[in-house]
């Protein structure tokens, strides 16, 4: 009997520790979006560099393995020109997505790398910018990954840096402009360097 419960506090002190280590991390960062420029269908895209947020949740399921849910806002603008055409749609692009995080601890510092997947949704706005009002929200599933950096301030704080890439089909907002298509057919990499700061809980 006292063998039992020996091993009964034994687990419940191993399954208090793990919980310590198995914390919850909500973090808020300023992030900056580009994309590089595509061609395809004799139409040239390029989308303007652009600053926005970026929302994460992140669950550790131990020590070192994470899983991640991620919100990210931004607005710029998608350029289409052809031998003959220029056109413009001022654009708020939303991202919606989900990667598995892996990290790694040397006393304050954090590095970790992520793997997922995801939406970007591509609105458009009618400013006096956009060149067409027909324009149609996009939503392209695609891939994501990621690098970066968390400096612990404090057992509740850190200060997180990361560079995440996220592949995507180009929007084309099914749009038809003097008689043109600009639908590239193209996928493209948008960068997205990001600096916040997150909190464990």
């Amino acid at each position: 009997m006292k063998k039992m419960m020996v091993l009964a506090g034994l687990l419940i002190l191993t399954t208090a520790a793990y919980a310590q280590e198995s914390r919850q991390e909500a973090s808020l960062s300023a992030e900056g979006i580009g994309g590089p420029q595509v061609y395809g269908n004799a139409v040239t895209q390029t989308s303007t560099l652009s600053g926005g947020f970026l929302a994460s949740y992140r669950y550790m399921l131990t020590p070192r393995s994470a899983l991640e849910a991620n919100y990210g806002w931004a607005h710029n603008s998608q350029k289409f020109s052809t031998s003959s055409l220029n056109a413009r749609i001022y654009t708020r692009q939303q991202e919606f997505s989900a990667a598995y995080v892996y990290t790694r601890n040397y006393h304050n510092f954090n590095p970790f790398a992520e793997i997922g997947v995801g939406a970007l949704v591509f609105s458009p706005m009618e400013q006096a910018s956009t060149s067409f009002l027909s324009a149609k929200r996009n939503t392209n599933i695609g891939g994501l990954g990621g690098l970066g950096l968390a400096y612990e301030l404090s057992p509740s704080f850190d200060v997180r840096v990361e560079y995440r890439a996220f592949l995507a089909k180009a929007p084309n907002y099914g749009a038809v402009y003097g008689g043109t298509n600009f639908n590239t057919n193209r996928y493209e990499v948008f960068s997205i360097p990001s600096i916040g700061v997150s909190y464990h809980f």
